[in-house]
């Protein structure tokens, strides 16, 4: 498997000035607090006028449709105009914010409006995120994908922090609407942007437009059956977020309850995860290795010795495995997604996404519920140690992969 440069369309400057990317990286994180601010406004809402049990469903509603329509949206991404994607499925997402805003002023927010909104949200991302998938192979050269996927992903984290430390305030001081009219501004900004100044430095390859798009989605499969190392690459990335997700979400509460720590050391906990993955990711921009793949892959191995600690009795090694479990994150999270967009064929790149995205989905849940089961039947050392070691051997498979190992998208960029 080898990295290709689309098609040339215009000179990019160099990474550090490309004022371009910064601003859109800027924008899209100004983006993601805004939608952190309304996701726990939704959710706060949802608590006050309904159930717990129906609360969960309104909150998770959108994840429904968006699996079912996923993959039609990579099929649409790989054929269609990226740019005109996002700026639609924005311009939906902003009549469905002022709905909400409208109704909420008129009237007192009903289950019926949080769910139709929850699942209207769910489709417009199912075709958002693959087209958006798309932008950084047509933003930047290969070479610099890692500096991109890196401050991509630190500037997202910041802002999803910054809205989710306001969100609270606000929600209480301006309610549903509040919130809902001030994530509007930040998708008004986004379309502003998109329309206005972001342009593609390079073309991508589009897929044929003749073939059914359910015949797009199938071919996206027989893609990933011809390309092993894609293939590969794709099963090791989609189970990353399994055995970590379930470790912090589930597992450090559990540990905090158990000794007898608090509320307050899960938050401590989560936050070493939270900087230690903007450390990590910060790592990738200013050094690092000539295989990223390698140096991705390897990192995860570390990274599920961060897990089994976690299940160590001691606030200590608990607070140690946090911080490493952060920091290898944000940097194999930068140098593998970086490897996948640059090494999978361009004009697969929405569908193969939305694959990738599609297998964390519906796998999550199950992850969820067997860590909690064996927490519950087990010593809680025991689903730590068993998640942990699970990710640690899944890395063994593309470690050995001899087309993932021979990565280098420096080396790809120059030939």
């Amino acid at each position: 498997m080898t990295a290709t440069e689309p098609t040339l369309l215009r000179t990019p400057p160099a990474f550090r000035r490309d004022r371009l990317v910064q601003a859109w990286l800027v924008i899209k994180a100004l983006s993601d607090a805004g939608d952190a601010i309304f996701t726990i406004a939704f959710a706060w809402t949802a608590v006050q006028i309904a159930s717990p049990a129906v609360a969960g469903l309104v909150v998770a509603a959108g994840t429904v449709p968006r699996a079912i329509v996923l993959l039609v949206g990579g099929a649409y991404a790989d054929r269609k105009d990226a740019r005109r994607l996002m700026v639609l499925f924005n311009a939906l997402r902003v009549v469905v914010l002022v709905t909400v805003a409208v109704w909420c002023l008129a009237a007192q927010p009903t289950v019926a409006v949080l769910l139709i909104a929850s699942i209207a949200f769910g489709l417009c991302d199912a075709f958002f995120e693959p087209a958006a998938g798309t932008m950084p192979r047509q933003l930047v050269s290969t070479a610099d994908l890692p500096a991109y996927s890196a401050l991509s992903q630190t500037l997202s984290r910041l802002g999803t922090m910054a809205g989710s430390a306001m969100g609270g305030f606000l929600v209480a001081a301006f309610g549903l609407s509040g919130s809902a009219g001030l994530n509007t501004l930040t998708y008004v900004v986004v379309i502003v942007f998109i329309v206005l100044w972001l342009r593609p430095r390079f073309a991508l390859p589009r897929a044929s437009a003749e073939q059914s798009v359910l015949r797009g989605v199938a071919d996206g499969f027989r893609y990933l059956g011809r390309e092993r190392a894609t293939r590969t690459l794709v099963i090791a990335l989609s189970g990353l977020n399994l055995a970590v997700g379930p470790a912090i979400s589930i597992g450090l509460p559990l540990q905090a309850t158990a000794h007898g720590w608090g509320a307050g050391a899960v938050g401590v906990f989560e936050a070493l995860v939270g900087g230690g993955a903007m450390a990590g990711a910060l790592v990738v921009v200013r050094r690092r290795p000539r295989r990223e793949a390698i140096g991705g892959f390897t990192a995860l191995m570390v990274q599920g010795a961060g897990i089994v600690a976690l299940g160590i009795g001691s606030p200590i090694v608990v607070g140690a495995g946090s911080l490493a479990i952060g920091f290898t994150a944000g940097f194999a999270s930068a140098l593998l997604g970086s490897t996948f967009a640059a090494t999978a064929a361009p004009d697969y790149l929405g569908r193969l996404g939305s694959i990738l995205r599609l297998g964390d989905d519906c796998l999550m849940p199950v992850a969820m519920a067997l860590f909690g089961l064996i927490a519950g039947i087990l010593p809680l050392w025991v689903p730590f140690a068993l998640y942990g070691g699970a990710m640690a051997l899944l890395m063994i498979m593309p470690l050995r992969n001899p087309g993932i190992r021979a990565i280098s998208l420096r080396d790809a960029a120059t030939s």
